[in-house]
């Protein structure tokens, strides 16, 4: 392996390979490492929104330790999560662009941790809510942290698949969620006060392993270059480079570039804005239509979801949570069977494709059920079909966000977007689809459906025109850093003399 090379320039400017030595690895142990220690919270935060949606009618009960009516839980303590998670996401994002990817995401995820010990702790609707939203605000800020190392962790040729399999987890969660929340609710296995109780320590079991593995996790070497840190991300890429060695038995090919950069400690909130806004509107645009398509079409289907199977259907409450794992299963599926075309076919195909594929396929579901061809078995498979594609679309938009944007400013763009997105989702959402699918009436029900295929159509068409092809591509060539923006103005003869280098 040949030494790696570092230009220090007096005025603060870099040149490196890092980013180009990184994309060059062949898939490793040290990979599998990353994706599980920083991947798996997504199952954590399926665990909890599921059991807490299965847990409303038990925590209602006279018995269950805890005041609060089912109305309250669904409704108040689902709002207060949602506000935490999109605050979270939007308070840790800065901090996460500022003072780097690791100290945040070991942050966020104690945050969640001690948020969901307390939840288990409660003894009174005050207590119950506060600490929901202080759980939403560690997930939130999970969402940032975790999505912005992933991308400058994994290498350029595996970066679509792994990013969409990972957020694609949180169906995993859901899964068990749904699966446990039928074991807790069972007072013949523990007393009603007791259930629930377990439900959210558990997840803090999970989560405790997780920071286990998660602490071997290193800072993104992209991040530690442009705040000054150099010498640490020279040390700790060379590091993996030999494990990787090692590992394969023989020499990594040369690193296909370099980069120069001007190293920076900061962005303030008006450079973050006029990035996103003012230099990639385009890229904006793309990303409010993907988050805010996915936020409804999810909504439509998953607001109505109990209420559907028991108006139309007769299925008992009792027996929807194996109607919902069955629809977890579909939604897990789609990311890990489609993601690897997202990095071979490209993002534009399979983004605007499961995007289009989705919307299409509920309108399909609304004309049949408008028909009453339906029964809750094949209302279900109807529901996986078209979830199998939309989860594989929904994923691609974080995917797409992490991605597009300059590297000081991704992870305010992460959290700017998904906060978009969980707000449409997690208020208008509610305000929309509960009440058309709760009503009884089938217009109502095709008419929420509408709705969301309408959205998520629409959000595909925005990617045929806007969609980048990111496939295959180093980070810094899709969205040149703006601390190389700043090395091109400073470069003697201006920018058309600066060296700034990479694959292309």
């Amino acid at each position: 392996m040949r030494e790696p090379e570092l230009g220090h320039a007096s005025n603060g400017t870099l040149t490196t390979q890092v980013p180009a030595r990184l994309d060059r690895l062949p898939w490793s142990r040290w990979h599998w490492m990353i994706v599980i220690g920083l991947g798996t919270v997504w199952i954590l935060d399926g665990l909890e929104v599921t059991i807490v949606g299965s847990m409303a009618g038990r925590l209602s009960e006279e018995g269950s330790g805890l005041a609060v009516s089912s109305a309250q839980v669904t409704g108040v303590a689902a709002a207060l999560y949602v506000a935490g998670a999109c605050s979270g996401a939007l308070f840790f994002g800065w901090l996460t662009d500022r003072f780097g990817r690791k100290k945040l995401f070991l942050i966020t995820l104690a945050v969640y941790l001690a948020a969901t010990a307390l939840t288990a702790l409660s003894f009174s609707a005050w207590w119950f809510f506060v600490f929901r939203f202080l759980t939403g605000f560690g997930i939130g800020g999970e969402y940032a942290a975790i999505n912005s190392a992933i991308d400058e962790l994994i290498p350029s040729k595996y970066r679509g698949r792994v990013d969409l399999i990972i957020n694609g987890s949180f169906w995993l969660g859901a899964m068990g969620g749904a699966l446990l929340s039928v074991l807790a609710l069972d007072t013949d296995i523990l007393p009603k006060d007791i259930g629930w109780r377990v439900s959210f320590g558990l997840g803090v079991v999970l989560g405790l392993v997780i920071l286990l593995v998660r602490r071997h996790v290193p800072e993104s070497p992209r991040w530690m270059f442009i705040h000054g840190r150099e010498e640490g991300a020279e040390r700790l890429v060379a590091d993996v480079e030999r494990q990787v060695e090692a590992e394969r038995g023989r020499p990594l090919p040369e690193p296909a570039g370099a980069i120069t950069i001007k190293q920076r400690h900061s962005v303030g909130f008006v450079q973050i804005a006029r990035t996103l806004f003012r230099a990639y509107p385009r890229r904006a645009v793309l990303g409010l239509a993907l988050f805010i398509g996915q936020a409804f079409l999810y909504n439509a289907i998953t607001f109505g979801f109990g209420a559907i199977l028991v108006t139309f259907y007769d299925v008992g409450t009792g027996s929807t949570g194996y109607f919902f794992a069955v629809i977890a299963f579909g939604n897990f599926m789609g990311p890990l069977l489609l993601g690897r075309l997202f990095d071979t076919w490209g993002r534009r195909p399979m983004i605007a494709g499961t995007y289009i594929l989705s919307g299409v396929l509920l309108y399909v579901t609304a004309w049949m059920f408008s028909n009453g061809w339906l029964t809750a078995t094949t209302m279900t498979m109807s529901w996986c079909v078209v979830l199998f594609f939309a989860s594989a679309g929904a994923s691609s938009a974080y995917l797409t966000v992490s991605e597009i944007f300059p590297m000081e400013t991704r992870a305010m763009a992460i959290a700017f977007f998904y906060a978009v997105g969980t707000a449409a989702g997690g208020i208008s959402g509610p305000l929309i689809f509960a009440g058309l699918t709760g009503s009884g009436v089938v217009a109502d029900t095709v008419l929420a459906f509408c709705i969301g295929a309408t959205l998520m159509v629409a959000g595909g068409l925005v990617a045929v025109f806007f969609a980048v092809a990111a496939e295959g591509r180093s980070l810094e060539d899709i969205a040149t850093p703006l601390s190389a923006q700043a090395a091109q103005d400073e470069a003697p003869g201006g920018p058309a003399a600066a060296t700034v280098r990479a694959a292309p």
